[in-house]
């Protein structure tokens, strides 16, 4: 990735979806759909140039339910990956949009191969799996050989981290819980921009302990206001928050 820009791109799902929150701050979804803007874009519809400036391209699988757009994902992430990308990847399963629950796990599983990063929930592996763990024999399952980091979230415990050639854990920050929404996203854009920054921390366990730290850091606080966008933090938060634990 060396001279490349540390611009990350995301394949989004371009839904309108109502959230309800629950009094610990966890949420439930109803969805508006069918069609949304996302199920609609083709392959000639891509910022082919965009893509190709990328260092990360990150996606998710709800945009692999209909096509045109899942032939647009694929495109997308083929663009990415010939230009040198990294490709990230969190399912961010959403099992009331698709038609059943096997093809929701096919299809997601089915692009599972060219991943370079994967983060999954503890639901998110349950549901893959099929078994309701999250120790080392579980995760492993979805390990590839071809990934640079596997990523298990699980809520205010933390995160269990799998690389090449070491795994661990990383404890999250103790915050009063308010809304969870955009914790995972805040999770993942924060440690995809560490990882952007300075790419040897993929190779380095230390390194990546702490740009976990800083993700764990973004997504607790995050979750400590109502609204996805508007909860997500500065860089300043985030560090005075690092700082006092």
């Amino acid at each position: 990735m060396a001279g490349r820009s540390e611009l990350v791109v995301s394949f989004g799902e371009m839904l309108i979806d109502f959230v309800t929150l629950r009094a610990d701050g966890e949420r439930e979804f109803m969805f508006y759909r069918n069609p949304s803007a996302d199920m609609l874009l083709t392959h000639a519809e891509l910022n082919v140039e965009l893509i190709k400036r990328a260092a990360v391209f990150h996606y998710g699988s709800i945009s692999l339910i209909a096509e045109p757009c899942r032939s647009a994902h694929l495109r997308a992430m083929e663009i990415a990956k010939e230009a040198g990308a990294l490709l990230s990847y969190d399912p961010n399963l959403r099992e009331a949009l698709w038609p059943s629950r096997e093809e929701a796990r096919t299809k997601i599983l089915s692009i599972w191969d060219h991943a370079d990063i994967v983060k999954v929930s503890e639901v998110e592996l349950e549901f893959l799996t099929g078994i309701d763990s999250v120790e080392d024999d579980v995760v492993m399952k979805l390990w590839r050989p071809t990934m640079k980091l596997l990523l298990v979230t699980l809520g205010d415990q933390g995160c269990k981290y799998y690389a090449r050639d070491f795994r661990g854990a990383v404890p999250s920050y103790k915050v009063q819980q308010v809304d969870t929404t955009g914790a995972g996203d805040a999770f993942v854009g924060a440690l995809l921009r560490r990882i952007v920054q300075d790419p040897s921390s993929l190779q380095d366990q230390k390194k990546l302990e702490e740009a976990i730290k800083f993700a764990n850091a973004c997504g607790a606080i995050t979750a400590t206001k109502k609204g996805a966008i508007p909860s997500l933090p500065t860089e300043v938060e985030v560090l005075k928050l690092m700082e006092s634990a």
